[in-house]
C-alpha cells in the first residue's frame, strides 16, 4: 500500500491514536458482542490472533479465550505479521471466524517513551525494546540515516549557499539510502548536475531554491560546513533493498516498513510509527488474501486490525495494561456480502457494543473442573 511516496505521509496521519484507544478488558467483550449482533453463533465462533510472540501479548490472548470460550488459533508471526497460508486451517476449526491482527509497541507511562517494556522475569526487571523485531529493523536503517544526516553538509561556495554530498551517498548502488536530489540540489530534476566544486570526500552543488527557502540562508555557515542534521526530512531520502528476502514470512515485516522508513525515522516516536505502518500494510495484505481464499466461502468472518500498546508493568504486576487502537475491519457474511469498516466507524461499532459478557468462560473454574475429572487412560 506504500508504493506511492506521495501517499505515505497521508496514510500514516490517517491512523488516529488519541481518543481511539480501548483497554483490552473492554475491547474483547465488545468485539464478542458485536459479533453476536452481526449474526455469529455463540459457542461456534473460532477466534484467531496474529500477534507478535512477545510475552506481553499473553494477556490479550487470555482475554480472547475467556470471552470467546476457545483458545484462539495462531495466525501470527513475530512482529504481528499474518500467516495468510493459515486461513484454510483456521476455517476448518469453526462455524464462524474472527481474526484479530495487531502490531505492538511498548510504552513507559513514567517517561512517556514508546518502544520500551519492563521485563519482569529478567533478573533485574530491566527495560528492553518492544517490539524487538521492529526495533532491530529500524535500528539498521537508523544507522544509515544518521550517516546521511552527518554527511550531507551545508557549505558556501563563492559566498552562495551550497550543499556538500558525500561520495557514498551519490555513488551508483543497488541498495541503501538514496537522496531525492531535486530537493537538495539546484537543477537536479533529471539527475545531478555538474558539481561546482569537489572536496576530498564529496562534491559541492548549488543548493536547491526549495531547500534554501525551507531552511533559510542564515542556516548556512559563513565558514566551513555544518551537517544538515534533522533538516534532512523524510521527503529528502528513501531506501532500496536488493534481491530476494531470505525468509518471505519473517522478512515481510521489513518489506512492509521499507517505503515508510523515512517517515518512521523522522517521527517523534519511531517504533510507534513503525508499528502503525506495519498494521496498515498487514490489514491491506490480509484483506486481499481473504478475498481470494475459497476456504472462507459460506463463513461469517470478521477481520479486525489495530495496534497493541503494552503499558510497561510495574514490579508486582502480573500483566501489562494493554490498550488496543482499532484501525480497520473487514466483514464477510455467510451469504457472500462484504463490508469494510474504516477507523472511525469501527470505533463507533465497538463503542456501541456492550462490554458485559455474562457467558464468559471462568478459566479458574474450567481448569478446576478438568483437574477433577476421572483420569482417562491413553491406550497405545
Amino acid at each position: 500500500m506504500f508504493s506511492n511516496r506521495a501517499s505515505i505521509s497521508t496514510a500514516l496521519r490517517s491512523f488516529k491514536l488519541e481518543d481511539h484507544m480501548l483497554c483490552y478488558n473492554s475491547f474483547v467483550p465488545k468485539l464478542y458482542n458485536w459479533c453476536l449482533s452481526l449474526g455469529f453463533t455463540p459457542s461456534k465462533i473460532m477466534p484467531s490472533r496474529a500477534f507478535c510472540s512477545d510475552e506481553s501479548q499473553g494477556f490479550p490472548i487470555i482475554l480472547i479465550a475467556k470471552h470467546f470460550g476457545a483458545f484462539p488459533f495462531n495466525h501470527g508471526r513475530v512482529g504481528g505479521i499474518v500467516s495468510i497460508e493459515r486461513h484454510a486451517p483456521h476455517a476448518d476449526h469453526g462455524k464462524d471466524l474472527v481474526l484479530v491482527q495487531a502490531s505492538h509497541v511498548g510504552y513507559d507511562a513514567e517517561t512517556g517513551e514508546f518502544g520500551v517494556y519492563r521485563r519482569l522475569h529478567t533478573e533485574h526487571e530491566t527495560n528492553s525494546c518492544a517490539c524487538g523485531k521492529i526495533g532491530k529493523i529500524v535500528q539498521k536503517y537508523a544507522e544509515e540515516y544518521q550517516y546521511a544526516r552527518d554527511s550531507v553538509r551545508l557549505i558556501r561556495h563563492e559566498g552562495r549557499p551550497s550543499i556538500l554530498l558525500d561520495y557514498l551517498l551519490i555513488s551508483p548502488r543497488k541498495q541503501g539510502l538514496f537522496l531525492v536530489a531535486e530537493n537538495l540540489v539546484a537543477g537536479a530534476e533529471h539527475g545531478l548536475p555538474r558539481p561546482v566544486s569537489t572536496r576530498s570526500t564529496g562534491h559541492v552543488f548549488t543548493a536547491a531554491p526549495s531547500l534554501l527557502a525551507r531552511l533559510g540562508e542564515d542556516t548556512w555557515p559563513h565558514e566551513g560546513s555544518v551537517a544538515i542534521g534533522t533538516h534532512l526530512d523524510a521527503e529528502d531520502f528513501y531506501f532500496q533493498r536488493e534481491g530476494h528476502w531470505e525468509d518471505p514470512f519473517q522478512d515481510q515485516l521489513e518489506h512492509n516498513l521499507l517505503a515508510p522508513m523515512p517517515w518512521i525515522l523522522t517521527s517523534t516516536h519511531p517504533l510507534l510509527t513503525a508499528a502503525c505502518a506495519n498494521t496498515l500494510a498487514e490489514f491491506e495484505r490480509t484483506y486481499r488474501s481473504l478475498l481470494q481464499s475459497a476456504s472462507m466461502d459460506g463463513k461469517n468472518l470478521l477481520f479486525v486490525a489495530g495496534l497493541n500498546i503494552d503499558i510497561s508493568p510495574n514490579p508486582g504486576d502480573d500483566f501489562p495494561l494493554t490498550k488496543f487502537v482499532p484501525w480497520a475491519a473487514y466483514l464477510q457474511r455467510s451469504d457472500g456480502t462484504r463490508e469494510i469498516f474504516e477507523q472511525t466507524e469501527l470505533l463507533q461499532r465497538l463503542g456501541a457494543a456492550s462490554s458485559s459478557n455474562p457467558t464468559q468462560l471462568n478459566l479458574e473454574q474450567a481448569i478446576q473442573t478438568m483437574a477433577g475429572k476421572r483420569e482417562i487412560q491413553v491406550r497405545i
